[in-house]
């Protein structure tokens, strides 16, 4: 069955979208000050800073993506959250957010000044700002993929007589002004607040569909019944298989796995992405700042079930006897299903079934939860599951924004360009930032269509910028003899060591170019190694830069002058107070929270090894 949309669907999408537009008139007259602005006026309290923490993390990247790394690689999509997040949410809570809460500094690059010196904190800014808007493009393209979908620009576009590929670029260009506006008038609490009630719909929107999905396939033990039939055993095991690439979905061996997702890309992305660390900062105290990651990790080691179950069952689904609607373009409105309800990818340019290098169609992972959702929910109900889609690709879009625009005011354009300006004319250049970062997204979103699961795509973005970033925080919190000379080269050359290893390498059956291989093609050559897959890849380049980074700042600042223990008080942890909690009650303490936390993944990892 698919279900068309129906007015009252478009109805509730529109309330929807009217309710966010008015979050961000309502809050405009409270940004008064580029702080209000760029950091909520530390004013947020911890519940509600702890579901904008994680729902900031909830975007399209999340929900279409792990429901496409689900339908490609199995419930061992799972340990992105109880191996490669959780861990990582509880460091950041007990450990690394007393520096950032402490130091008072508007981002992750300002904090590398103090620490380090201005030249570190320039490079981090440039690449984190451009880490950003890459992660907003991949959500305007997932979004502009539903839209295509569900054929809403197909009429408006032909009446005004344009070619049929302007839908795409309306599709992207929507979901662009839709984010821009309401960043654009309320800043961070406009998105904070809008991010919680995001994580709300995400959950009303996507359980439903879950419970349908496995009433129809007989339950958890009819889907595996199901996939073992199709020879998929491995998909309902999460470590079975992982000692060695060609035995598991993932294609990637425990130590890979560990390393590369577990440690490098996992701290790398919680402890030094600004996204996730600014809501944490807008927190109205410490142990509020620090409670945010553990009260966001209790419901973030369930999502498991919410965003990746949804892929397995797409798969598991009979494939449908009629070819599956896939993109408004003459020649390539139908798309064949090839498993389950996940269709072939169609080139949105050329209107052709994509190949891969053997002439077989690619599989478009990525449209896992949207024909899901056509294929369960019935009218109304589509509508509410559409709105919970579209609140996804919002607050992806919206957290990079306003992630970006915050860099950009700080630590590029007050550092760099005009420093000693009034606090107004900040607060002008952060709302310009977000219309200059927002344009420069819709690029990205073009480059990320080259990707059948966008959460390749994102973990190809982090291991440039996060794994090498961690390295540096590393060795710049626990180590007082690191040196800003040190950060800055070590930095540097773990991006250098991240470019030069994709551009030696390649997942296999991809052609050279935006997935790899692209120094080798120059000289005619194939890769050095070519990954089971993308994923494997992508662990492996993150562990090159970490390690590149570590060895390199550790060289450097042995030869270089370090700053003096007086600059780094508050900075370093055998310098910085420890925070004074012994009035709280014992499970108001973040590190008993903690505890619980690492308990509760330690038991989903056994139950589903």
């Amino acid at each position: 069955m698919t279900t068309s949309l129906a007015w009252i669907d478009y109805l509730i999408m529109l309330i929807y979208l009217a309710f966010v537009l008015g979050i961000g008139v309502a809050l405009k007259r409270f940004m008064k000050t580029s702080e209000d602005f760029f950091l909520s006026g530390r004013s947020i309290p911890a519940w509600v800073a702890g579901l904008a923490f994680i729902s900031a993390n909830l975007g399209a990247q999340e929900v279409i993506g792990m429901a496409a790394s689900g339908a490609k690689y199995g419930i061992a999509t799972s340990h992105f959250y109880w191996v490669g997040a959780i861990p990582a949410m509880v460091f950041v809570g007990l450990f690394m957010m007393p520096f950032y809460y402490g130091s008072r500094a508007h981002s992750v690059p300002e904090y590398l000044r103090l620490r380090f010196d201005e030249k570190t904190r320039g490079l981090n800014a440039i690449t984190f700002a451009v880490m950003t808007v890459f992660s907003s493009g991949i959500s305007m393209y997932a979004m502009a993929k539903l839209i295509m979908l569900l054929h809403l620009f197909d009429a408006p576009v032909l009446a005004m007589g344009l070619s049929r590929d302007w839908i795409f670029h309306a599709a992207i260009i929507l979901s662009a002004v839709i984010v821009l506006g309401y960043v654009y008038l309320g800043g961070l609490t406009s998105a904070i607040y809008n991010e919680v009630l995001q994580f709300f719909l995400i959950v009303a929107g996507f359980l439903p569909l879950v419970l349908l999905g496995l009433k129809n396939v007989g339950g958890w033990s009819g889907l595996k019944a199901t996939l073992d039939g199709m020879g998929k055993t491995q998909f309902t095991h999460t470590w079975v298989g992982m000692g060695q690439a060609s035995t598991n979905p993932l294609g990637v061996e425990w130590f890979g796995l560990v390393m590369g997702l577990g440690f490098v890309l996992s701290f790398g992305y919680w402890c030094t992405d600004f996204l996730v660390v600014q809501r944490a900062m807008a927190a109205d105290s410490m142990t509020s700042a620090r409670r945010t990651p553990l009260i966001a990790a209790l419901p973030k080691m369930f999502f498991p079930f919410l965003v990746i179950l949804p892929g397995l069952l797409a798969i598991a689904v009979p494939t449908p006897a009629a070819p599956v609607a896939e993109a408004s373009k003459p020649g390539a409105t139908e798309a064949p299903a090839l498993q389950g309800l996940i269709p072939a990818k169609v080139d949105y340019y050329t209107g052709e079934l994509e190949l891969d290098k053997d002439g077989k169609p690619v599989p478009d992972y990525d449209m896992a939860i949207p024909r899901m959702l056509l294929h369960y929910f019935p009218t109304g109900i589509l509508g509410l599951g559409l709105t919970a889609l579209l609140a996804s690709f919002m607050s992806g879009m919206a957290g990079n924004v306003t992630a970006f625009n915050t860099v950009w005011t700080y630590d590029i354009y007050k550092a760099y360009v005009h420093p000693g300006a009034s606090d107004n004319h900040y607060l002008w250049m952060g709302r310009f930032a977000t219309l200059f970062g927002t344009v420069i997204s819709i690029g990205a979103a073009y480059l990320a269509s080259r990707f059948n699961n966008i959460m390749d795509a994102l973990q190809l973005v982090f291991g440039f910028v996060n794994a090498p970033l961690f390295a540096t925080f590393l060795l710049g919190m626990f180590w007082k003899r690191a040196s800003g000379h040190g950060a800055f080269w070590g930095l540097l050359s773990g991006t250098g060591a991240a470019a030069i290893f994709h551009g030696l390498n390649l997942p296999a059956g991809s052609a050279a170019g935006i997935k790899g291989g692209w120094i080798t093609n120059l000289f005619g050559a194939g890769p050095l190694y070519a990954f089971p897959t993308d994923m494997a890849q992508n662990f492996w380049m993150a562990i090159a830069a970490w390690v590149t980074c570590f060895v390199v700042t550790i060289a450097v600042s042995l030869f270089t002058q370090p700053r003096p223990d007086k600059e780094l008080v508050g900075l370093v942890y055998a310098l910085t107070d420890k925070p004074q909690e012994g009035h709280l009650t014992w499970y108001q303490r973040p590190l008993a929270l903690g505890l619980v936390v690492l308990a509760m993944t330690a038991a989903l990892n056994f139950l589903f090894y």
